[in-house]
């Protein structure tokens, strides 16, 4: 009897190739969707965790708050000054460095090969250390580069490949916002992140950046290492502590500057990535529920075309429950291929980089994409199987 209604349902998709290629293919775009958002969004939190583990798990972030501080006072600036009074054996013996950082954007020429790099950063040698940005080729700069404001720069992989190309840049001249600096080193790779690239970058001293580029203003942020992961809440604690002081914070008053931790990074930044899956997984079930819909549509278009032939089965002994199984098979067919397709689309389209970000294929979306198209396919096509086998046999031989 399976077997009879298996035969059956092949043969009337068969009749309609074409119609039956355009349903699939609704099921197909939607459980493909559901693979490749997922995988997206799986991609998305993985280039995270990825970018927090690689700035380090012992590394804290000062950074000034914008607009009034204490008592409505004016917010003061990190200086350098602050950054200094941060390494203090006796009132932070929990931080081992700290890196004042400037940061702005600059047009970087080089002969003919003209780039804009969105990442300049003028900090102390500490910075390679403790960001976790090694030096692959030639040296990072030194103290003595700073005491003596040199003008030299170590370029990050992206911005000495757009810059040399396939030449050595190892103390080659680089005009710098038409300022020349020379290249003494080249960082490790990191990658991308989704639409930031820490390669487009360059790291140089301090007070030559401030010399020759961004001028004596405030500090961006002051980038701190703990002596380990474990002493982060206590280094988290002293720098509060210096930094109250300094900035005449009293107690109870809003500081006038943030400190940020690798796990409150993680914990909101896995938060936005989380919410940005839904959403993607929200879009993917729509594509769903539309190929759904449009599998019902056909099926009742299959079920008015073949009313005689309903009529006449019936009328040689069909029961009502063949006439239901043959329709439903037809439907579950349908959907199971336009799923298996869809699958397919789905791995192979997780193989490239989407907007920036390469997708990482959750293993579980595939049994469950492909059983929710076999849902699908019963739920959507239970209504056309059911009228169709509710059809009186008298009636339905006398359609024209």
């Amino acid at each position: 009897m399976a077997t009879e209604i298996l035969r059956f349902a092949l043969r009337g998709l068969a009749a309609n190739k074409l119609r039956s290629a355009l349903t699939t293919l609704g099921i197909t775009i939607g459980v493909g969707a559901v693979i490749l958002l997922l995988a997206v969004g799986s991609g998305a939190s993985a280039a995270v965790e990825r970018s927090i583990a690689g700035l380090g798990t012992n590394v804290l972030t000062v950074t000034r708050l914008a607009g009034p501080g204490n008592a409505g006072n004016t917010a003061r600036p990190l200086t350098v000054e602050d950054a200094k009074a941060l390494v203090d054996p006796v009132g932070a013996p929990d931080v081992l460095a700290a890196s004042p950082v400037v940061t702005t954007s600059v047009t970087a020429v080089n002969a003919d090969a003209t780039h804009t790099i969105p990442q300049f950063t003028g900090t102390y040698p500490t910075f390679f250390e403790t960001t976790n940005s090694p030096v692959s080729a030639g040296a990072p700069f030194t103290e003595d580069d700073v005491t003596k404001a040199r003008r030299v720069v170590v370029l990050g992989a992206t911005a000495a490949e757009q810059l040399f190309g396939a030449a050595d840049p190892i103390g080659q001249p680089v005009l710098v916002n038409s300022i020349q600096f020379t290249v003494v080193g080249v960082l490790a790779p990191k990658g991308a992140t989704g639409l930031q690239n820490a390669d487009d970058s360059a790291v140089a001293p301090l007070t030559a950046v401030q010399n020759s580029v961004t001028g004596y203003g405030q500090l961006n942020q002051i980038v701190v290492q703990a002596r380990s992961a474990d002493a982060i809440s206590a280094a988290q604690a002293e720098i509060t502590a210096i930094l109250d002081a300094r900035h005449r914070i009293a107690a109870g008053a809003l500081p006038d500057y943030r400190i940020l931790n690798p796990s409150q990074l993680l914990a909101a930044r896995t938060e936005t990535t989380q919410t940005f899956t839904v959403l993607l997984a929200a879009v993917a079930a729509i594509s769903l529920l539309v190929g759904g819909i449009g599998v019902t549509n056909i099926m009742l278009v299959t079920v008015t075309e073949r009313i005689r032939e309903i009529g006449i089965r019936k009328a040689i002994g069909a029961t009502r429950s063949a006439i239901l199984g043959q329709f439903l098979a037809e439907a579950t067919l349908l959907s199971l291929f336009g799923g298996l397709l869809g699958v397919a689309v789905g791995v192979i389209g997780s193989q490239f980089r989407v907007v920036g970000i390469a997708p990482v294929v959750v293993p579980a979306s595939i049994p469950l994409a492909f059983g929710v198209s076999a849902l699908i396919g019963l739920f959507f096509g239970s209504y056309p199987a059911s009228r169709a086998a509710a059809m009186r046999p008298i009636e339905a031989l006398r359609h024209e």
